[in-house]
């Protein structure tokens, strides 16, 4: 089958740093489903993976952790699924990307597409809504419904692919004021379009652009970028017994700063439930479900942003360039062999 793999950790620029390759197909595991990949995006994970781990002994490796496509086979233990069955998903990081033809998945980790959306506008969404979710609902502990109404959530780096879909989620299930923030006339008029009630410049002070919007300090932070550079900021905005979460790497964090006010801290990594089988990982097959229903019922839409054509090496160059620029809105999809 056709795949996309590295063998050395290179720059983006090098043409060696993704290369189309011939591999054999997969076989399906007990609780597996076997997907004829339609089509994938692409994530920051892809690029630090890329540029981070290197394969062992030679061999290559293959990325990709968005998909959407047909099921072709099942394992022996499976019960949610069937040949024929339309998915979308972002599997595990333990395993074999999917930027191939063919891919396998635990069952767990899989959702039913929305009917409502190509496989191309479907593949945008399994990682960054399973992110956005586990962020929002079970890391920060915001409730469905009105029982936060009064209480604030900013989201830094609300245009991002996480961004994008956790701007709907905090508008459209709950009662926060979603203030958003962006950098760019193109990307604050996307994450407005998302229905943050306020848009913030993160490339200012945003104590003092909270101020300009005539709010004083906010309940709830989702750091999605650069939470090092703005964790001052983002301990000063906080209201005393705020919440923190965050996705991103920072080289360091001085946790002491959150102590005075009693900030709480929560980290969110999609990967968890995959990468140690946890108990309750059907949940993400479940809300998988559930995002699913609320595109097809209207209530949020697709992140898809740009479409880079086929799913080959040269595509897949320029994609994980566009983000390494950080210049990205919404995800970046490839569809096709």
């Amino acid at each position: 089958m056709k795949a996309i793999a590295y063998y050395t950790c290179l720059p983006i620029s090098d043409p060696a740093s993704l290369q189309d390759i011939e591999l054999a197909a997969p076989v399906a595991g007990p609780r597996d489903l076997l997907v004829e990949v339609k089509a994938i995006s692409v994530n920051p994970v892809d690029t630090k993976v890329r540029q981070n781990a290197q394969p062992e002994g030679g061999a290559a490796k293959v990325l990709g952790w968005d998909v959407a496509g047909v099921v072709k086979a099942v394992g022996i233990d499976v019960t949610l699924f069937k040949p024929g069955d339309h998915v979308f998903y972002a599997g595990s990081i333990a395993r074999a990307g999917a930027n191939s033809e063919l891919h396998v998945v635990d069952e767990r980790i899989v959702g039913h597409m929305p009917k409502s959306l190509s496989f191309a506008h479907a593949a945008a969404l399994p990682l960054t809504a399973i992110t956005a979710w586990e962020l929002l609902f079970e890391r920060l502990q915001v409730a469905e419904g009105d029982a936060d109404q009064g209480q604030s959530l900013m989201i830094v780096g609300a245009a991002g692919g996480v961004g994008s879909i956790l701007t709907q989620l905090a508008r459209q299930l709950t009662g926060l004021t979603v203030i958003g923030t962006a950098s760019r006339p193109e990307t604050e008029s996307w994450v407005r379009e998302l229905g943050a009630h306020h848009v913030l410049d993160h490339s200012k002070p945003l104590n003092e652009e909270l101020t300009r919007a005539g709010l004083p300090q906010v309940t709830h932070v989702a750091s999605l970028t650069h939470t090092d550079k703005h964790l001052d900021q983002l301990v000063e905005a906080l209201a005393p017994q705020g919440r923190l979460g965050l996705i991103d790497d920072p080289k360091s964090l001085d946790v002491t700063k959150l102590k005075r006010k009693s900030i709480s801290l929560h980290w969110e990594f999609m990967y968890t439930r995959s990468l140690f089988e946890t108990v309750d990982m059907i949940k993400q097959h479940q809300l998988l479900n559930r995002i699913a229903d609320l595109i097809d019922a209207g209530t949020l839409k697709t992140t898809f942003g740009e479409h880079f054509g086929t799913i080959n090496a040269a595509n897949l160059r320029r994609a994980h360039a566009l983000l390494e620029s950080g210049k990205a809105k919404g995800k970046i999809v490839l569809e096709g062999f």
